[in-house]
C-alpha cells in the first residue's frame, strides 16, 4: 500500500504545512510529479503529489487549475514558495479549500527533489513490508501444510490471512472443505468454465460487496481440484501473493496425493495377482504392509466395468479392490457384496461371483467376469453368476470367445458361393431336431432338397450331423449373437 499524504507532511525534514483539504490526508501517494503546466493531467495516471512553484500561474487560473487536478485523479497539491511567489496565492488557498483539495506549502530551504526521495523511501519500505508479510504468511501456510489434516488446514489458514473465506472442492465441482460464509456454490458457472477445455489459468470475480479469485488445481494433464477465495475488499498484490503460494501448495499436495494412491492401487494389483495364483499368505502379507487384511470367510466377488478411476473412488477405503485389466475387482465378505454391487452398478455394467475364501478368489473371480458379461448385454446393470442359470448356456460363455468360435465353425458355409440358404437350411434342419418333412415345411422346399443341402453341410463342415455332440455345438454357434 502506498503511503498517504499525512505521513509525508508528517516528514518534519521537509517542513511542509497543510492550508487545504485536510480532511483527505488519507489519500496515498503513488508518485511525486514536477510541472509548471497550466494542465498536467494529460501526463498523470492519478494518486501523484504535483509540485509546482506556480510561474504561469495567475488569480483567474487557480481555481480552473484545482478542479483538473481533482478531476485528474492527483493525490494533492505542493507549492512550493519563495521563487515564483513568496507565498501561496489567495485564490490558490481558496480555491483548494471550496474544492477540498489538499494544498500543502513547501517552503523555500526545501527542494522538490527531497520530496520525492521521502516519497520514493516511504514506496519502497512498503514494498518491503509487502514482501516480509507475504514471506510470512507463505512460512504459515507451509507449516499448516504439514499438519495431518493437511489441506484443508491450508484452507482454513488461508482464510485467515486473507481476512475472508476460502473452499477446496474437487475436480467435478464438490465441496471438499470450505471456512465459513463460503459461496462456492454460486460459482457453478465459474468453476465449469475453468474444467472446459482451453480454459483460462484462473478467474477474478468482483461484486460491490464481495471479489473473488478461483484457481483450478492440478498438473497440466489433468484438473485434481478447483479452489476458491473471498473476501470484501479488493486483493492487493500481497493478498494475491498468498493466494499463489497457498494454490501452489494444494496443487503440490494434490499430486503427491494421487502419486501416492496410484503406488497403492498398483499393489493392490499385485496383491490380487497373489490371490489369483492361489497364494494368500503372500498376499496376505504384503497388505499387512498397508495396515489392510483379505476379508475372510465367503467373499463376494465383484467386476466392474466403466471409468476405473471413477469405480476406485466409489469403493470404500476399507474394501479391498484392485484394476484388473480394463476392470476393477472388489473382494468383500459376502453380506456386504450386494450394497457394494448396487453402488458401482450406478456407474457401469457389473457382474457378482462367490468364492468360499480368498484363497479361492480365481474360481470366483470368473463366475464375476462371466456375470459380467451378460450386464454388459444388458438389460440389468448389475448381474449375479447364480442368476445365469436362467439365461441359457450362452449367459455362460464368454462373447469373445463365442463370437469367435461361431465364426469359425460356419465359415465354410458362410463362404460357399452365394448359397447362403446353407446356414438357413441348417438352423432349421436343427430346430426340427432332425425331422426332414417338418424342417423343408418350415423352409418351403421339398425333403430331398433339403436332404441334398445337409449332405453339402456335412461334407463343408467335415462334420457327422447325425452326432448329437456336433449338433450341439452348432446349435450354440448359430444362436451367438452376431458381433
Amino acid at each position: 500500500m502506498a503511503p498517504t499524504l499525512q505521513t509525508v507532511v508528517r516528514r518534519a525534514s521537509l517542513g511542509l504545512r497543510v492550508l487545504a483539504g485536510e480532511r483527505y490526508l488519507d489519500r496515498q501517494v503513488r508518485w511525486v510529479a514536477v510541472s509548471e503546466l497550466e494542465d498536467p493531467t494529460p501526463f498523470l495516471e492519478g494518486g501523484e503529489l504535483v509540485l509546482t512553484t506556480g510561474m504561469r500561474m495567475t488569480a483567474d487560473a487557480a481555481a480552473p487549475y484545482v478542479a483538473r487536478l481533482a478531476e485528474g485523479g492527483a493525490a494533492g497539491l505542493g507549492f512550493g514558495v519563495g521563487i515564483g511567489h513568496d507565498e501561496v496565492p489567495g485564490a490558490l488557498v481558496e480555491a483548494a479549500s471550496a474544492a477540498d483539495f489538499p494544498l500543502v506549502e513547501v517552503p523555500r530551504q526545501t527542494a522538490f527533489i527531497a520530496v520525492g526521495k521521502v516519497v520514493s523511501e516511504l514506496l519502497a519500505a512498503e514494498q518491503y513490508d509487502e514482501i516480509s508479510r507475504a514471506f510470512a504468511a507463505q512460512g504459515r501456510l507451509t507449516r499448516a501444510a504439514l499438519r495431518p489434516e493437511g489441506t484443508r488446514a491450508v484452507v482454513d489458514r488461508l482464510a485467515r490471512e486473507i481476512a475472508g473465506w476460502a473452499a477446496l472442492l474437487d475436480e467435478g465441482g464438490q465441496i471438499v472443505h470450505a471456512t465459513a460464509g463460503a459461496r462456492a456454490e454460486a460459482l457453478a458457472d465459474e468453476l465449469a468454465r475453468l474444467r472446459a477445455p482451453g480454459a483460462p489459468a484462473s478467474l477474478a470475480l468482483s461484486t460491490p460487496a464481495e471479489h473473488v479469485v478461483v484457481h483450478p488445481l492440478g498438473g497440466a494433464r489433468r484438473i485434481r481440484g478447483l479452489f476458491a477465495v473471498g473476501r470484501s475488499s479488493p486483493f492487493t498484490p500481497v493478498a494475491h501473493t498468498i493466494v499463489n503460494a497457498a494454490a501452489s501448495l494444494l496443487t503440490l499436495a494434490l499430486e503427491q496425493g494421487q502419486r501416492h494412491l496410484a503406488a497403492e492401487r498398483r499393489v493392490r494389483t499385485a496383491v490380487l495377482d497373489l490371490l489369483l495364483a492361489g497364494r494368500p499368505e503372500a498376499a496376505a502379507g504384503v497388505l499387512e504392509r498397508l495396515g489392510e487384511c483379505p476379508p475372510t470367510g465367503q467373499i463376494a466377488v465383484v467386476a466392474a466395468a466403466g471409468d476405473t478411476a471413477a469405480v476406485l473412488d466409489a469403493v470404500e477405503p476399507s474394501v479391498f479392490a484392485a484394476e484388473y485389466g480394463d476392470q476393477v475387482v472388489v473382494l468383500v465378505p459376502w453380506q456386504e457384496g450386494e450394497r457394494v454391487a448396487e453402488t458401482l452398478g450406478r456407474l457401469g455394467p457389473v457382474g457378482v461371483g462367490c468364492a468360499s475364501d480368498a484363497a479361492s478368489s480365481a474360481a470366483g473371480l470368473d463366475q464375476a467376469r462371466r456375470a459380467l458379461a451378460a450386464a454388459r448385454r444388458g438389460p440389468a446393470r448389475v448381474v449375479r453368476f447364480a442368476e445365469l442359470a436362467g439365461q441359457g448356456v450362452l449367459s455362460l460363455l464368454d462373447p469373445e470367445a463365442a463370437s469367435g468360435f461361431a465364426s469359425a465353425l460356419l465359415a465354410p458355409l458362410a463362404d460357399y458361393g452365394s448359397r447362403a440358404d446353407l446356414i438357413t437350411s441348417l438352423r432349421a434342419y436343427l430346430a426340427e431336431n432332425g425331422h426332414w418333412d417338418a424342417a423343408a415345411q418350415r423352409l418351403g422346399v421339398h425333403r430331398h432338397t433339403l436332404r441334398y443341402r445337409m449332405r453339402r453341410v456335412a461334407e463343408l463342415l467335415g462334420r457327422d450331423l447325425d452326432d448329437p455332440a456336433t449338433r450341439a455345438e452348432l446349435w450354440i454357434a448359430l444362436s451367438v449373437p452376431s458381433s
